[in-house]
């Protein structure tokens, strides 16, 4: 596990959020792809995907049609680009399977995060390291439930702003403090984000 790397990639998602980009890519591997996955739970990022160098198509744009075709069929039938009241409630990308372009190389694999912003701020303001390569951090789950109740352990600040998270390296993957605190696990402090 490089916390090198793990800095590097809290560092670019700050800046990416300050220059308020819409998606950004890191590099792939499996303490990244478990981390975004987090993220995406806790409700900081919208979107994780696998692709390549190149940003992935957004899904809306790989529908089968071709925007003359649907544009030729709505000249006809103007009533369709209005969906029913009962289609609304369905999501359409629900059941449909869509194509990314993978490299084989993993070295020109990257992952492509879509970040969330709410009345004009970024929902990730700022992410920073806990653990350093230096000085790793290991918490059990006594000292990680005085954090979710917003009391210092152990070098770590508690969890005192609204919508804090903290995230733990443990045997059982990458897990949030308070979901760690429940199960009773103990771990490798990661990261604070805010």
């Amino acid at each position: 596990m490089s916390l090198v790397n793990l800095a590097h990639v809290c560092s670019h998602l700050q800046n990416a959020t300050k220059a308020r980009l819409g998606i950004t890519s890191i590099p792939v591997s499996k303490l990244h792809v478990a981390l975004m996955l987090g993220l995406q739970k806790q409700g900081f990022i919208s979107s994780v995907t696998l692709g390549g160098p190149t940003p992935p198509t957004p899904f809306l744009l790989q529908a089968k049609q071709s925007i003359e075709a649907s544009a030729e069929h709505l000249s006809q039938e103007p009533w369709d680009a209005f969906p029913e009241p009962d289609q609304t409630r369905e999501s359409p990308i629900k059941d449909e399977v869509y194509e990314v372009d993978v490299p084989q190389n993993p070295g020109k694999r990257r992952l492509w995060l879509g970040l969330k912003y709410w009345n004009n701020e970024p929902v990730l303001s700022k992410m920073k390291l806990e653990s350093k390569p230096t000085k790793r951090i290991w918490l059990n789950s006594e000292a990680l439930g005085r954090i979710v109740r917003g009391r210092e352990s152990s070098f770590i600040k508690g969890l005192t702003r609204p919508g804090e998270c903290l995230f733990v390296s443990t045997d059982r993957g990458i897990m949030e403090a308070r979901e760690c605190a429940e199960k009773k696990i103990g771990g490798m402090v990661l990261c604070r984000v805010l």
